[in-house]
């Protein structure tokens, strides 16, 4: 063989193990599904669980209308390049290390770390909800962050409670699950999603799946899983083989309602009924496209939810992060905030890493 064939196999042998590489990587961030036979299994009872499909079902069917899509190209394509709608500054932040957190966790309080990442401090229980400190896609530089998180994860603390509302890349971050999989935290996760944690190396009695009106004890904390109109998935193939939620999370006095990702429709009057009034509404606020209008929540919808789950106070989350819906990154918090006012509703808008004590803790229009 001459040198130059043996060149060329050389760098075609570099190129496929390359391909290979990315392609584990991909598999693993992914993460594992159960099987069609042990999903049929363990969801084949719930009413929400399609067993001739084999997926979940949402209680109102999303549409998407590719011609009424507004703000640009909603292609996949977009995510390999900086947002157009992305701020031209650095967001304001306050930066969060191990040392800023009590050894004890309070009776009440919480930071936003940004989108829908929070840690909630409740009844003396330390809550990390939907965490992802890097960006929201399988593969680095995808789907763009518009500022860091203000913690690195080696520098949270720690965690009693992980609580995952769906298994969308920018809610659940595999690196973040592994990094906390020794820890003694419970993962309280929607039903399926158990298998992806178990094949990012997390023991299966750490996990707890829960489906729709599902109530878990712990310690003096009462967790729900609550309806939500969205749909699930990490790729092609996978689509609604998990679910997804919302959460009721009661305490001894506050009570707390986390819409997770959700369009409008008549389960939030019903979670409001049966598991309301609460003392905090968390709720999603950016995600909305006339493109598809029933996905995520527009900024008339968000208030609508506080009155039907009876809420006295607005934290508005999902924002500020990333570019999903093809809008100006503080148009939806500019809205919500004139409605809220117009509406008589109080809205707290806390800095990426600024501790809030509802009641206390003063916020400001910062962005």
């Amino acid at each position: 063989m001459n040198r130059k064939k043996k060149n060329i196999l050389i760098v075609c042998g570099v190129i496929i193990t390359f391909a290979l590489l990315i392609a584990l990587y991909v598999l693993i961030e992914i993460g594992s599904l159960y099987s069609q036979t042990e999903r049929a299994e363990r969801y084949g009872k719930y009413s929400f669980y399609d067993i001739h499909t084999h997926q979940f079902v949402s209680p109102e069917e999303l549409v998407f209308h590719p011609g009424r899509v507004t703000g640009g190209d909603a292609g996949f394509l977009r995510f390999f390049k900086k947002s157009p709608h992305a701020p031209t500054h650095d967001l304001p932040k306050i930066p969060l290390t191990r040392k800023d957190f009590p050894s004890t966790p309070s009776s009440y309080a919480f930071y936003w770390l940004g989108h829908s990442s929070l840690i909630l401090e409740l009844d003396g229980q330390r809550i990390l909800i939907d965490p992802v400190l890097e960006n929201a896609a399988p593969f680095p530089g995808l789907a763009q962050r518009y500022t860091a998180s203000p913690i690195n994860r080696k520098e949270l603390p720690d965690i009693d409670i992980v609580l995952i509302t769906h298994d969308h890349y920018d809610h659940l971050e595999a690196r973040t699950m592994r990094h906390l999989k020794k820890r003694n935290t419970t993962f309280i996760v929607p039903s399926g999603v158990g298998a992806r944690l178990q094949g990012w190396g997390i023991p299966e009695e750490k996990i707890v799946e829960m489906a729709w009106e599902q109530t878990l004890n712990i310690a003096s904390l009462q967790i729900t899983a609550t309806p939500a109109v969205h749909y699930s998935g990490r790729s092609k193939t996978d689509r609604n083989k998990t679910l997804w939620t919302g959460y009721a999370i009661q305490g001894k006095e506050k009570n707390i309602f986390w819409s997770g990702d959700s369009g409008y429709g008549d389960h939030f009057r019903e979670i409001g009924e049966k598991y309301g009034p609460f003392d905090l509404a968390c709720v999603e606020i950016d995600g909305w496209n006339d493109g598809w209008p029933n996905t995520h929540l527009f900024p008339a919808e968000v208030i609508q939810v506080c009155e039907d789950v009876h809420a006295s106070v607005l934290l508005p989350v999902h924002w500020g992060v990333f570019d999903l819906a093809l809008h100006p990154w503080n148009e939806s918090i500019g809205e919500i905030y004139k409605l809220a006012q117009e509406n008589l509703i109080e809205i707290l808008t806390p800095l990426m890493g600024q501790k809030v004590i509802p009641g206390q803790t003063q916020t400001n229009r910062w962005w």
